[in-house]
């Protein structure tokens, strides 16, 4: 262990999720504190790290209702620091498939609970008048769209989530707040495993992969690196 977060606390959002819980504990094992948002009891008891005297999970409901996140932030980010954006959802759906609705849900799950995450940790952030980060997580089809086919209202949703990354970066720079996002492509899990059994998984990234570069945008140690769009693709 490093002590590279000085105890210093992270929330990350889908954090009971693969990727979330890789981010989770590389935190931890870099000597920070995190706080997680569950949506509903059944998926706080889920979490692998639910023991550990320096994770606060709780009950937050669903991210994209603003009221909901920020009373989440409120009674869980004072001293806030850094906050990480994971929570989101995927459909594979070509469009004859997709109504309005699907692609509602897509931007809703992915862009705005992001917009509703990342306003509520700025304004803690600049309470504490010391600066932060923010990292959120895009997909590969954001910045390479043709790889979004069948799966339009996805690729719409993290592109919002790009966009929304670059105008903030540069809204909240003056009060040393860096705002980056990693762009993974496919990743190693066992639910990717199962979807794609005949995929060569030993191109895709892993989720603790991914983590490490989060956790280093994240981190005190990332000095002046912001709207950044750090594709962490692996072989894939």
């Amino acid at each position: 262990m490093t002590d590279l977060f000085n105890d210093k606390l992270v929330v990350v959002t889908g954090g009971t999720g693969a990727l979330g819980t890789a981010i989770a504990q590389h935190v931890l094992d870099l000597g920070g504190r995190v706080a997680i948002p569950a949506f509903d009891q059944s998926d706080a008891d889920r979490s692998k790290l639910a023991s550990d005297d320096r994770v606060t999970i709780s009950v937050s409901g669903d991210l994209a209702d603003e009221p909901s996140a920020t009373r989440f932030y409120d009674e869980h980010a004072a001293g806030l620091w850094a906050s990480i954006h994971v929570a989101g959802g995927f459909a594979y759906a070509p469009i004859a498939d997709a109504d309005t609705a699907v692609f509602e849900q897509q931007l809703r799950m992915n862009a705005t609970t992001c917009y509703t995450c990342c306003r509520a940790a700025i304004r803690h952030m600049r309470d504490t008048g010391s600066g932060g980060r923010i990292v959120n997580v895009a997909a590969k089809p954001a910045l390479h769209p043709h790889e979004g086919a069948n799966m339009a209202a996805y690729t719409a949703s993290k592109s919002a989530v790009v966009g929304l990354t670059g105008a903030l970066a540069e809204e909240v720079k003056p009060d040393a707040i860096w705002v980056s996002a990693v762009v993974p492509s496919i990743m190693d899990t066992p639910t990717n495993r199962t979807a794609m059994p005949d995929a060569d998984h030993v191109k895709w990234p892993s989720v603790a992969e991914v983590a490490e570069t989060a956790c280093w945008l994240a981190s005190p140690a990332n000095k002046v690196t912001r709207a950044a769009l750090v594709p962490v693709y692996g072989k894939s």
